[in-house]
């Protein structure tokens, strides 16, 4: 799970480089299309042989798992072009809110107070984090982005697809649950990425825009996008789910801001407000204290 926080944690550096030439699904499709591709050589023989000794139920759970991770994907990059970083990072990071709801209806896991304690603490790190970024201090007082405006026009959309692209999470991480434990780790993600990859591109396609024609240190962000988030980072939390609860590996996930703060301080130069800080011990603390619950 460590692992999987410090490897997730340098997604938005990469992507930040990216971004400045690639529109950001193309950037999600690359994702997901390179680390399918360093994976097939692997893992192919072997989840071809795995997959087939699934039911037809549950292959189709792993499918809808890679749609889940794609169109958490895709909902949440286009709501930051609608909405303003703090609403989308506010909805988006109440991921672990869903999945510990809905974890003792799908997967009959029951959720010790440890994790509720845990859970409750790190969500609202996370809202003290977004707020550093929707609130900022003027003329002796703090001013904040008026709450009419998160209802309004396009943030509205940007809002609902932020909160989209947390469900979708979540049934990513539940429906992974489900069907990580009957096969081995390299097959689940072989299935899921390249299932996203498909949709991402199917995406990025019907926006009409290009996968060529971009300089070759884009191509490098790329490259390491799918390497380090997603095939040592989002691999290492599914490992994770064949042993741990989806709500305690879905609550891990509010770590990556916290790296990414101190990633983005050492190569971008962007020091952390005092309400990133105290927001991030607060969400690590959380962390912690739902770990507490998985201790034998």
């Amino acid at each position: 799970m460590t692992l999987g926080i410090l490897a997730v944690s340098t997604a938005a550096i990469f992507i930040r480089f990216a971004q400045q030439e690639a529109p950001s699904l193309v950037i999600a499709a690359y994702r997901l299309g390179l680390a399918s591709l360093i994976l097939l050589p692997f893992s192919f023989q072997h989840a071809r042989r795995e997959v087939t000794g699934l039911s037809g139920s549950d292959r189709l759970r792993a499918l809808l798992a890679g749609v889940f991770l794609a169109v958490h994907f895709a909902a949440w990059i286009i709501s930051l072009e609608l909405t303003s970083v703090a609403s989308s990072v506010v909805l988006v990071t109440t991921t672990p809110l869903w999945v510990a709801i809905f974890s003792p209806l799908f997967l009959k896991e029951r959720m010790r107070k440890e994790v509720w304690w845990g859970l409750g603490l790190a969500f609202s790190g996370g809202v003290v984090v977004a707020a550093s970024q929707a609130c900022v201090w003027e003329n002796n007082q703090v001013t904040c982005t008026s709450l009419s405006a998160f209802f309004q026009g396009k943030a509205l959309i940007g809002n609902l697809l932020a909160l989209m692209g947390a469900w979708m999470a979540a049934g990513y991480l539940l429906v992974g649950r489900k069907v990580r434990p009957l096969i081995s780790l390299r097959s689940y993600t072989l299935l899921v990425y390249s299932t996203a990859a498909v949709v991402l591109i199917g995406l990025a396609a019907l926006n009409g825009y290009s996968f060529t024609g971009y300089t070759l240190p884009v191509f490098g962000w790329f490259l390491l996008l799918a390497i380090i988030p997603q095939v040592i980072g989002h691999s290492s939390f599914n490992w994770a789910l064949r042993y741990l609860p989806a709500t305690f590996v879905s609550l891990a996930l509010l770590g990556e801001p916290v790296g990414a703060t101190i990633l983005a301080m050492i190569f971008l130069r962007e020091v952390p407000m005092i309400n990133e800080i105290i927001g991030g011990g607060m969400i690590l603390a959380g962390i912690y204290l739902a770990s507490l619950a998985n201790r034998e």
